[in-house]
């Protein structure tokens, strides 16, 4: 993800970096959780019902990670704040977040997504529109690399609860791990993300915000969902992120018995994030997809189709 540079405070977190080497230096929430904007997560019990909240010098990285992200966002917002294409009905019941599918080829990237990097990471995930059959998507292609795609958009996961995508991953990670920031890599992810709402956190926590607040001019994300496609845990498995608690990964598809198919995918994201976090969730702030290999040094390839979020299931 682009991100602001944090001059003083950012270089204190590189200054301290993690313990293993190939891990990449890095704060923002995506790579981590929507980067490294939203703290990256940490630990590797599973999370149930529990209200993740940062504590200390971590935690107010975290928060650091998670401002970048909605720094990023809220820069890109004013351009990819678009009309979606749908019929009257439609759009009472479905919000198009991601209409890969119309997409023009020529078009270099969707209408309303802008490239997501990160600082210190060069080498770059690469995303082009293909038609696959009838219908065009986004192709992702990573070498060694860490880069994504980022959409800004407000939803209220009350009132548009379940969210829908499919996917196709060509290969899993050898060396990936959730639990582990040296495999915190995964061929393909949808992010998720919430913003600031001063209700949902206790006094020291408001103070740590406000302190980002007043570098960046504006809150970061208070939390994130990611739902990944992981090497080895099981299906279902919801974990803190290696780098921060305010994001919380959950494994959508893992292994390799659905590799080189189309795979639909459909998540109840109001009640994934109660569980996740413990509380109502505030309004989501902006939706991401990422594939990236920079801390395995390994090779993946994804292909995204349309991502939607809807009032009501599927039939």
């Amino acid at each position: 993800m682009h991100h602001p540079s944090l001059n003083s405070l950012e270089q204190k977190e590189f200054d301290n970096p993690p313990p293993s080497s190939s891990v990449s230096s890095r704060t923002d929430f995506m790579k981590g959780g929507i980067s490294n904007l939203l703290p990256l997560l940490k630990g590797g019990a599973a999370v149930q019902g529990q209200t993740m909240a940062p504590n200390g010098r971590e935690g107010f990285l975290v928060v650091v990670g998670l401002i970048r992200l909605t720094a990023v966002i809220s820069i890109l917002a004013i351009s990819s704040l678009f009309p979606l294409v749908t019929s009257h009905a439609q759009q009472e019941a479905i919000l198009e977040v991601g209409r890969f599918s119309v997409e023009p080829l020529e078009n270099s990237l969707p209408t309303g997504w802008k490239p997501l990097t990160f600082k210190k990471i060069d080498r770059h995930t690469t995303y082009t529109l293909m038609k696959e059959g009838t219908e065009v998507v986004v192709r992702a292609v990573a070498e060694s690399s860490a880069s994504g795609l980022v959409r800004e958009i407000k939803i209220d996961p009350k009132e548009y609860p379940v969210v829908q995508w499919r996917w196709k991953v060509r290969n899993i990670l050898k060396k990936g791990d959730v639990r582990l920031k040296e495999g915190d890599d995964y061929p393909a992810r949808i992010y998720v993300t919430f913003e600031y709402d001063s209700s949902k956190l206790g006094f020291f926590e408001k103070a740590k915000y406000e302190a980002v607040r007043l570098l960046y001019g504006q809150y970061p994300p208070i939390g994130a969902i990611n739902y990944i496609w992981e090497s080895k845990l099981p299906q279902g498995m919801m974990i803190p992120n290696p780098y921060t608690n305010r994001v919380i990964m959950i494994v959508v598809e893992s292994g390799e018995t659905k590799l080189n198919q189309w795979v639909s995918e459909e998540r109840n994201i109001y009640g994934d994030y109660k569980k996740a976090f413990g509380q109502e969730p505030p309004m989501i702030s902006g939706v991401a997809i990422m594939t990236d290999t920079d801390n395995t040094g390994e090779s993946a390839a994804a292909y995204y189709g349309d991502i939607l979020f809807r009032k009501t299931k599927s039939q």
